[in-house]
């Protein structure tokens, strides 16, 4: 038996609340079983746990689109009982039962082995998100944004999941790192993580110019919408703006301007079905330049329980860092 979180619809009836569950109703189709130590809340999990969008594909599900566990067993054989392994992705907690539970059972390809310097419980706290925001490094870099005073980076979001770790990666890499949040609280904390800059995200977030005063060499974007587009309008010629995040919206009002007369990039970021080579390569940077005393910092843990008031507090944007679940606690 395993406690999990479960979400139901029944006849039209949204439900969500912890189970106890035998190990006989976890999925059929998929070879490898695995024993939950830690996972986290993510803005999808809040969306699928509050019902605020249609995440869930599947009912009923298991929310979680992250966890760090040890296999249980194994009908593939690229793992055995024992290994220490983490998932990000794949549908998990969409269409397949996913990380906040005790007990999961996936596909062998979706996991991959936790880095030997990453504890289960950082792994978490790293979660989909702070592997996101490597991914989105990691593209900047590889399209010509090389660190340096002189490269100023724009996060936007930084409070959030994604844009917290992402100013402290940046900002181990040597760019300059200017950090845009609505909570003005907020501004000491980021600079402890590394930001040179905080602005308010609401000189971002109204309708802008088609052209801005150039200044962002790079951007990691978490917000979509008029922010997404004023990014683009402002960044410099032959610059890099990263694209994986929709809190303000799915919108993109933007002209071409910033891409045919700067020669900007827009560049999509997608952690849930990136290819295994994307992911080690984040995973494996993620373990040599993650600032442990910066991931502390940012760091809530609570137990299984927690998951509700934290998803609620996510969709209110009241949530600072990073969220990892005991679901043993």
């Amino acid at each position: 038996m395993f406690k999990a979180i479960v979400l139901r619809r029944t006849e039209g009836v949204f439900g969500a609340s912890i189970e106890t569950l035998d190990e006989s109703a976890l999925p059929a189709d998929a070879a490898v079983q695995v024993r939950i130590d830690w996972s986290t809340v993510n803005y999808k999990d809040g969306l699928a746990i509050t019902d605020r969008s249609p995440v869930v594909r599947k009912w009923p599900m298991v929310p979680g689109i992250d966890f760090a566990g040890t296999v249980e067993s194994s009908d593939d054989p690229a793992w055995r009982v024992g290994d220490a392994v983490l998932l990000n992705g794949w549908g998990v907690g969409e269409s397949h039962w996913g990380g906040l539970a005790q007990r999961a059972r996936v596909a062998g390809a979706w996991l991959l082995p936790r880095p030997a310097g990453i504890d289960p419980m950082q792994a978490m706290v790293i979660g989909t998100a702070g592997y996101t925001a490597m991914l989105c490094v990691l593209k900047l870099q590889a399209t010509g944004v090389e660190p340096g005073q002189d490269s100023e980076i724009l996060v936007t979001g930084a409070a959030g999941g994604v844009g917290s770790v992402a100013v402290s990666l940046l900002a181990g890499r040597g760019y300059r790192v200017v950090a845009s949040t609505r909570r003005a609280a907020e501004a000491d904390w980021l600079r402890a993580l590394g930001a040179a800059e905080v602005i308010d995200a609401a000189a971002l977030s109204a309708p802008g110019k088609p052209l801005a005063r150039e200044r962002w060499a790079g951007v990691v974007d978490t917000v979509g919408s008029h922010t997404l587009a004023n990014a683009c309008a402002a960044t410099r010629y032959g610059g890099v703006v990263t694209a994986c995040g929709l809190a303000q919206g799915m919108d993109l009002p933007a002209t071409v301007a910033p891409f045919i007369l700067r020669g900007v990039t827009l560049a999509g970021i997608d952690s849930v079905n990136a290819p295994l080579t994307m992911r080690k390569a984040a995973w494996h940077a993620l373990d040599a330049e993650i600032d442990r005393a910066r991931l502390t910092s940012m760091t809530q843990v609570i137990p299984l329980a927690g998951v509700f008031d934290a998803a609620a507090r996510i969709m209110q944007g009241q949530v600072r860092g990073r969220i990892a679940v005991d679901v043993n606690a």
